[in-house]
C-alpha cells in the first residue's frame, strides 16, 4: 500500500522467482525519461511508479479534505486498461493495452482505493476488482506480476483494496477454493519461528527453503488482515502492542494482525525507527518509508502509543527523503491521519501544501480550481486601481514554477 520497494525490483523478482525479498534487487534507470503528463503528480520519471503515485497523492489529498484536480483524476482513470488492471505507468493512454502491457496488482490495487475513496468512479472500480480477483493464485494470494509465485506484500495489498471496496476477503477464493487470507496467513512466522523476536512477523518470500522476516510485508499484512486500506482512522481505545500469542491462532486474520503488530512495535524499540540494508552499503541505514508503514499498521491495530517513538521520529527526519515526492508526502499525510497528527505542522513541514505543490492545483471547496479563483480576486483588485497586486502575483507565479523539485517515487525506490 505504502511507498514500498521499487516497481522494477519487484517486477524482476516476480519474473525470476527470486526468493529473497526485492530490496536486494537494484532498479534499472529508465533512459530516456518520458514526457510528463500535466495532470500527474511528481517530476521524476513516472515509468515504474506513476499509477501507485498518482493514487496515494489522490488519497491523501481527499483524506484531508482537499478536493484535488478533475485532471489529476482523470489522468489516474485513464491509466486503466479495458480489462480493468493498471500498468505502473502508460505513456500513451490512447492506446489500447496489448499483451505486452505488464499488468500490475500493486498498482491496480493502490488505484482502486483511491477511485473508491474519491467517488463517482464505480465503473472504473468494479472493473479494477474483478480483474484482481481474476488473477488470483490457486494458493490465495497474488504477485506482483501475474502468473508467478504469491508473494505477502502483493497479496496485502490487494486485500487492502478488496477489502475498502467492499468485499469480504474471506469469501474471495481462487480457483483451487484457497481464500485471500489463506493466501495471505501463509506468509506469517508462528510460535516455532527463530528467533523468537521473528515470531508474529510476515515474510515476503521463502528464500532457500526459509521465510524470513520483512517489515514491509508485515506492515502492509497487518493492515490487511485486519480489513482495513491505506486509510487509517486514530483509533480510540490505545493499549500496548504485545508479542505474538502461543500457541496462535494461525486461521484467524484478526490475531495474524496483532501478532504482527507486536513484532512490528518490537523493533521499533531498539532505534524508533526501522532500518534495511540497501545494496552495496556496509551497515543498515533508517528506513523511513518501512518506519511510516508500521506507523500506520500499529495504529490501525489500536496500538498508537507503540508508535509514538516512531513519529516524533518521522517528524524530525523525514523532510529529505519526502522533499517533492508525492508519493511519501501521500504516505506522511496518512500517517498523521491515523495517529491525529496535524498533518500543516509535522516536524515544522505542512505535509499538505508541499503535496499539493508537486502537481496540478486542486480544486476549492466549491468545484472553483483554486488558481481560477485566484485570477477572480487578482481581476477584482486590479479593477479597484491596486496595481501592486500584479507584480506580487507575477512573482509568486514565478516561485510556483520550482515548487515541485522531487526526489524518486514508489515503494521503496525513494528510500533505498
Amino acid at each position: 500500500m505504502n511507498v514500498r520497494r521499487s516497481a522494477a525490483a519487484l517486477a524482476a523478482s516476480a519474473v525470476l522467482c527470486v526468493g529473497a525479498a526485492p530490496t536486494a534487487l537494484a532498479a534499472p534507470s529508465p533512459s530516456p525519461a518520458p514526457v510528463l503528463p500535466s495532470g500527474l503528480y511528481g517530476k521524476n520519471d513516472p515509468t515504474y511508479d506513476g499509477v501507485w503515485r498518482q493514487s496515494f497523492a489522490l488519497l491523501a489529498q481527499h483524506t484531508v479534505g482537499v478536493h484535488p484536480a478533475k485532471e489529476a483524476v482523470g489522468w489516474l482513470v485513464g491509466q486503466q486498461c479495458a480489462e480493468g488492471g493498471f500498468a505502473a505507468f502508460r505513456a500513451d493512454a490512447t492506446a489500447a493495452c496489448d499483451p505486452k502491457t505488464m499488468l500490475d496488482t500493486n498498482a491496480t490495487a493502490a488505484a482502486v482505493q483511491a477511485l473508491k475513496a474519491l467517488g463517482g468512479q464505480d465503473a472504473a472500480v468494479k472493473k479494477g476488482v474483478d480483474w484482481l480477483k481474476s488473477v488470483q493464485n490457486e494458493d490465495g494470494g497474488w504477485a506482483y506480476v501475474p502468473g508467478t509465485p504469491s508473494d505477502a506484500s502483493s497479496t496485502s495489498v490487494v486485500i487492502s483494496a478488496l477489502a475498502v471496496a467492499g468485499e469480504k476477503p474471506a469469501d474471495v477464493k481462487s480457483k483451487a477454493g484457497k481464500s485471500a487470507y489463506e493466501g495471505l496467513l501463509a506468509f506469517q512466522l508462528g510460535c516455532s519461528a527463530e528467533p523468537a523476536a521473528d515470531r508474529g512477523a510476515f515474510g515476503y518470500q521463502p528464500a532457500d527453503g526459509k521465510l524470513p522476516a520483512n517489515a514491509d510485508a508485515t506492515a502492509a499484512a497487518a493492515l490487511a488482515a485486519l480489513g482495513k486500506g491505506a486509510v487509517v482512522s486514530a483509533p480510540s481505545a490505545d493499549t500496548p502492542a504485545a508479542a505474538l500469542a502461543c500457541p496462535a491462532g494461525s486461521a484467524d486474520p484478526a490475531a495474524a494482525a496483532q501478532g504482527a503488530a507486536g513484532y512490528l512495535a518490537e523493533a521499533l524499540k531498539k532505534d524508533g525507527h526501522l532500518t534495511a540494508l540497501t545494496p552495496g552499503a556496509d551497515q543498515p541505514t533508517p528506513d523511513t518509508g518501512n518506519t511510516a508503514d508500521a506507523v500506520i499498521a500499529l495504529a490501525a491495530a489500536g496500538h498508537k502509543q507503540s508508535a509514538a517513538s516512531a513519529l516524533e521520529w518521522l517528524k524530525a527526519n523525514s523532510a529529505e527523503w519526502s522533499k517533492g515526492n508525492p508519493a511519501a508526502l501521500g504516505t506522511l499525510i496518512l500517517t498523521a491521519h491515523a495517529t491525529g497528527t496535524d498533518p500543516k505542522a509535522f516536524g515544522g513541514t505542512d505535509l499538505v501544501a508541499a503535496l499539493n505543490a508537486t502537481g496540478p492545483a486542486p480544486q476549492a471547496t466549491g468545484g472553483i480550481p483554486q488558481d481560477e479563483k485566484k485570477d477572480k480576486k487578482d481581476e477584482k483588485d486590479g479593477a479597484s486601481g491596486d496595481g501592486k497586486v500584479w507584480w506580487i502575483v507575477g512573482a509568486g507565479a514565478a516561485a510556483g514554477v520550482g515548487i515541485g523539485i522531487v526526489l524518486s517515487g514508489r515503494r521503496k525506490k525513494n528510500q533505498l
